[in-house]
């Protein structure tokens, strides 16, 4: 299995590298929404401050959803899925596998490029650190539900639109966790039980998504 999953990842990555443009719309999207943010608002050091937080998780949050409809849609498309379906090994291995995949191309560089952006909000360095931190743990479970919408909405026209309406519910959690503890941070509040909160819904969700996407592939598939 664990072969498996590593063909599975490396393929992704590969067909993910061809299609390049792709990458760049989610990481573009994100960029520009969160350097807008401050001429919307004005250049008050203290307002961003404090609003930093919510605005670079909403970015992040609406940035990974640019991308989730095409996680299962060119598989579906051309027969790939299906023969991964009729295998032998458990389609909850292969589906973490395209998922890391996702996170890789289009949630890591986002929480790469966010202390960089942090830093015309003014956050101090501790609480940039909390942001990088907490980004890292909550983007992956935002992929993982994500994907969830993605399976269920697969070959039905207008999919993406539907992807975020069923996806963004369920991310509140993970954006008030995520948000709140780079607020506390700044505020200089403890931020430990936010991450730990963070982590626990990153541990849930990797040990139930992966079960509820195979369910949701096989109900678009029949």
């Amino acid at each position: 299995m664990l072969n498996l999953f590593l063909c599975v990842l490396q393929r992704d990555l590969l067909l993910a590298m061809r299609r390049r443009s792709d990458v760049f719309v989610s990481l573009s999207f994100f960029i520009m929404v969160v350097m807008l943010f401050p001429l919307g608002v004005g250049p008050e050091p203290e307002q961003l401050k404090n609003i930093a937080a919510g605005i670079l998780w909403v970015a992040a949050l609406l940035s990974s959803t640019l991308a989730l409809n095409r996680i299962f849609a060119a598989d579906y498309a051309d027969g790939t899925l299906e023969q991964m379906m009729l295998a032998p090994e458990p389609i909850s291995i292969m589906v973490l596998a395209k998922v890391l995949a996702h996170w890789l191309v289009t949630g890591l560089p986002l929480v790469l490029l966010s202390p960089l952006l942090a830093l015309q909000f003014g956050l101090p360095g501790e609480a940039i650190g909390v942001l990088f931190f907490s980004l890292l743990v909550g983007t992956p479970v935002l992929s993982l539900i994500g994907a969830i919408g993605a399976a269920l909405t697969l070959g039905l026209r207008g999919g993406g639109v539907l992807v975020s309406i069923l996806v963004l519910p369920l991310t509140i959690p993970v954006l008030i966790f995520g948000a709140g503890a780079v607020s506390a941070s700044v505020s200089g509040m403890e931020v430990a039980g936010h991450l730990q909160l963070l982590g626990g819904l990153l541990a849930g969700s990797l040990a139930l998504t992966p079960w509820v996407i195979g369910a949701g592939l096989r109900i678009s598939v029949e």
